[in-house]
């Protein structure tokens, strides 16, 4: 099975059935990331169920903070609520810092002791590097990195080009 197929492991907003699955590898801590997921939640109300949107991590050592945010997506996602965590940290990424993480989690009705569990022991940490692993042996070498039906995208993250290649698969 291609990694870039829709797996059971995956956070997918959209129908696995989608006719175009934009799979992300990016980092919470990452201006180009923040930067195209306005775009990204735009595409998907535009186009509805014709678009599903995967987000693998790929957190870069330059981001000090970048894996700490990933594990909490995740500790998030064990309770239900990735892609809420997701939204928020890109929301907030000026803002957010480690200590602030357990705050952002309740006021996402996340339950808190569970969720700081999950980061004290760093119970996400393994599939975290996976997904990096594998986004590096796909050629995702920085963040982010879109596949798009399955082929790499090149292009800048910003609203225009990202709408522009979307637009060229429908």
């Amino acid at each position: 099975m291609s990694q870039l197929q829709i797996t059971e492991n995956d956070h997918v907003r959209g129908s696995a059935d989608a006719e175009i699955v934009i799979v992300e590898y990016g980092d919470f801590q990452c201006p180009y990331c923040a930067r195209a997921y306005p775009t990204l939640v735009e595409l998907q109300q535009r186009y509805g169920e014709r678009i599903a949107l995967v987000y693998r991590h790929l957190p870069l050592g330059m981001h000090p903070f970048a894996e700490g945010a990933a594990e909490a997506a995740e500790a998030a996602g064990a309770q239900g609520k990735f892609w809420e965590m997701h939204d928020a940290l890109f929301e907030h990424q000026a803002q957010v810092s480690p200590a602030q993480l357990p705050l952002l989690a309740q006021q996402l009705g996340i339950e808190g002791e569970r969720f700081n569990e999950d980061l004290a022991t760093r119970r996400h940490r393994e599939r975290i590097q996976a997904q990096a692993e594998e986004g590096k042996s796909l050629g995702a070498s920085g963040t982010p990195s879109f596949f798009i039906k399955g082929e790499r995208y090149h292009g800048d993250s910003d609203r225009e080009s990202l709408t522009a290649a979307v637009e060229r698969y429908l």
